[in-house]
């Protein structure tokens, strides 16, 4: 369905009765990152909300890098749990998702009745995780160039995506989705506008600790995040804190863990 928000037209997928989850992916993925993750939680009694964020799938790509501040998406979730009469959520967020999910739950503290975070942590705690993650984010210093990043993605048959992040087994959907005019340009915006290279030496952004009940999730084969960043989140949580890690699996938890993720989510969400 299409849903209005925030001035952009999102694509929104709605399954299922209950307590809401607000599934949230990030690059470079669609809704359909949740496809294995939406059965298993309506047969467990949820209603799963899982839109297009800004610039992918189906939903809208506004040009400009100063529309992919992830502020612009925050507004854009709340929008869409006010269209669909949602007054607290449980938020599941991975990559961009994940990092939206953050800033999300700690602006709007009274729509989050729990957060779970895959693979990227608390800004601050990214930020601030040295060294070993600035070389593992060597790819989002070549985002940043315009023109050559689009090239240098797509060149030899998206080898960058085949290849990069640890593999996916959902690789040709997304470049299926990539390919479309200005989709991948929408897409690298997100770190054009929030990761710029002066980032890497500025102050981390302050936002209220989060109070509702986290689960951070990371797992052992992700070449593109270390697990400092995801363990050092725990300090700018003041809620009920849990850490789960996940062995021998890479980037992509949804698609490549699908049953272990959906074991953890059913178990935590039933526990808040």
């Amino acid at each position: 369905m299409k849903i209005e928000t925030n001035g952009i037209s999102l694509e929104v997928a709605v399954e299922g009765e209950g307590d809401a989850v607000l599934l949230l992916h990030g690059f470079p993925d669609t809704h359909r990152l949740w496809k294995s993750q939406v059965p298993a939680l309506v047969d467990a009694g949820y209603r799963t909300v899982a839109p297009d964020m800004r610039g992918f799938g189906d939903s809208e790509k506004p040009e400009g890098v100063e529309n992919y501040f992830i502020l612009h998406a925050t507004e854009d979730l709340k929008g869409v749990l006010d269209e669909l009469g949602i007054d607290r959520v449980h938020v599941v967020g991975h990559d961009w998702g994940s990092a939206t999910a953050w800033v999300f739950a700690s602006l709007y503290p009274d729509r989050v009745a729990s957060l779970t975070a895959i693979s990227v942590g608390h800004p601050a705690a990214f930020q601030g995780a040295g060294f070993e993650q600035y070389a593992r984010s060597w790819y989002m210093f070549m985002f940043q160039f315009e023109g050559v990043a689009e090239q240098w993605i797509s060149r030899n048959d998206w080898e960058f995506l085949r290849l990069g992040f640890g593999g996916s087994t959902d690789v040709e959907e997304r470049i299926e989705f990539l390919s479309r005019p200005g989709a991948l340009t929408a897409a690298l915006n997100w770190y054009r506008a929030n990761v710029p290279p002066q980032s890497w030496i500025s102050e981390p952004p302050a936002l209220p600790p989060i109070a509702a009940p986290t689960m951070a999730i990371w797992s052992s084969g992700d070449v593109a995040l270390g697990e400092d960043q995801m363990t050092g989140s725990q300090k700018h949580v003041t809620g009920p804190w849990r850490y789960e890690r996940i062995e021998d699996v890479g980037h992509w938890v949804p698609t490549d863990a699908a049953e272990r993720l959906n074991e953890l989510l059913i178990d935590f969400l039933a526990s808040v």
